[in-house]
């Protein structure tokens, strides 16, 4: 079942962690989620690392090379092989396969939905240790099982340099300035940049990573451009045809830059902007599987009927102050959805029949909800 948004994190209301700490300063938080204990054992995640759908690494502190990283489908074998300690393996994007783990990415929406990427799970043997280095996004890091060390570095960025003989991005000089031993329930928050080194003190470490998604802002226009590109043909050009004689023709005129100035005004329109925004940021992690068809007539849902939303889409909605429609973005598609229906599915994973029947405010709702359960976004429970 899904479970509700953190109102506190330790001795931190959720306010305070936002006005405080939220992408300014790191900060430890001693049972943010008391007591916790990971619902899926170090055996568990090593047998999802065996599947080809599965994103799994495993790093070696001394391996073939120093940092050794190697990366899956893995086989028994390779577990065989691996030495006794000092080595970590990490399961990316856990929730999307683990349903005993999607529910804990519920507890963090209190950060808005789209801005949530996926839990990476990590388990280490004793010393074992991803190295120093820092992330581009936000991370809060829940100490699951076992203990671990975590050292707290300097902020760093892109110039910051980093060791050369390996694909990780190990930065070389690590300086510490704070040092931490994280038991089950604990949780260290860190903004983007800061350096940290993490270091397995037994055999039953386990740590949840629950990132979030942070485009680069060339990613954002690079993406945003391409999307504008799209929309133009040849036929689209620079014109003048009210173009007046000049004293001197190697002037660029005040009119031609505002023709310019104009056309990009246009092509990034603020409607533009939104739907392309909401579509990028809510694109599916990983490809999705193409669902078999099913005739829209033939779905229908009793009060009776349970549904969830399909753990691997993303939803998210944007406002418009002048329809009463809202723009419904979900996995990439933008859909039309009145207010009511596309605030109760962004707000919400767990839907009973009578909730989505009472919720639908027309004809063009009913059909985006049998979209939605036709192409699997949501599926309805057993």
């Amino acid at each position: 079942m899904n479970q509700k948004p953190l109102s506190q994190l330790g001795h931190l209301s959720i306010d305070e962690f936002l006005r405080d700490y939220w992408q300014k300063k790191p900060v430890l938080i001693r049972q943010a989620i008391a007591d916790f204990q990971s619902p899926i054992t170090p055996d568990e995640l090593a047998g999802l690392s065996l599947e080809e759908e599965i994103e799994s690494r495993i790093v070696l502190e001394q391996g073939a090379t120093p940092w050794e990283l190697k990366k899956g489908p893995f086989t028994e074998d390779t577990y065989s092989e691996l030495p006794a300690s000092n080595w970590t393996l990490l399961i990316q994007a856990a929730d999307h396969f683990l349903p005993e783990v999607t529910g804990l990415l519920d507890q963090f929406r209190f950060i808005p939905n789209w801005r949530l990427d996926d839990i990476m799970i990590s388990y280490a043997t004793k010393g074992g240790s991803v190295g120093p280095h820092y992330d581009q996004y936000d991370v809060f890091l829940l100490q699951a099982g076992g203990q671990r060390d975590w050292q707290v570095g300097q902020r760093c960025d892109h110039k910051t340099p980093a060791l050369d003989d390996t694909p990780l991005h190990i930065i070389k000089s690590f300086e510490q300035l704070a040092q931490y031993t994280l038991d089950p329930g604990d949780m260290l928050y860190l903004p983007p940049q800061y350096a940290h080194w993490g270091k397995a003190l037994d055999d039953d470490c386990i740590t949840y990573s629950i990132g979030f998604r942070a485009p680069s802002k060339s990613e954002i226009l690079e993406e945003l451009l391409q999307e504008c590109l799209m929309e133009l043909s040849e036929d689209d050009r620079y014109t003048d045809p009210n173009l007046l004689s000049q004293k001197n023709p190697g002037e660029i005129s005040a009119d031609a830059l505002a023709q310019v100035q104009d056309i990009w005004q246009k092509a990034l329109s603020t409607k533009t902007i939104n739907q392309w925004f909401g579509r990028y940021m809510t694109q599916p992690k990983y490809e999705q599987p193409d669902c078999e068809p099913i005739n829209l007539n033939d779905i229908e849902w009793d009060p009776q009927s349970e549904f969830e939303r399909n753990p691997t889409s993303r939803f998210a909605y944007i406002s418009n102050a002048d329809s009463a429609e809202h723009d419904l973005f979900v996995d990439g598609e933008i859909l039309g959805a009145s207010a009511a229906l596309a605030s109760m599915l962004c707000e919400k994973t767990y839907y009973t029949g009578t909730e989505l029947s009472d919720t639908c405010q027309s004809y063009n709702d009913t059909e985006t909800l049998k979209l939605l359960i036709a192409g699997s976004k949501l599926e309805e429970v057993e």
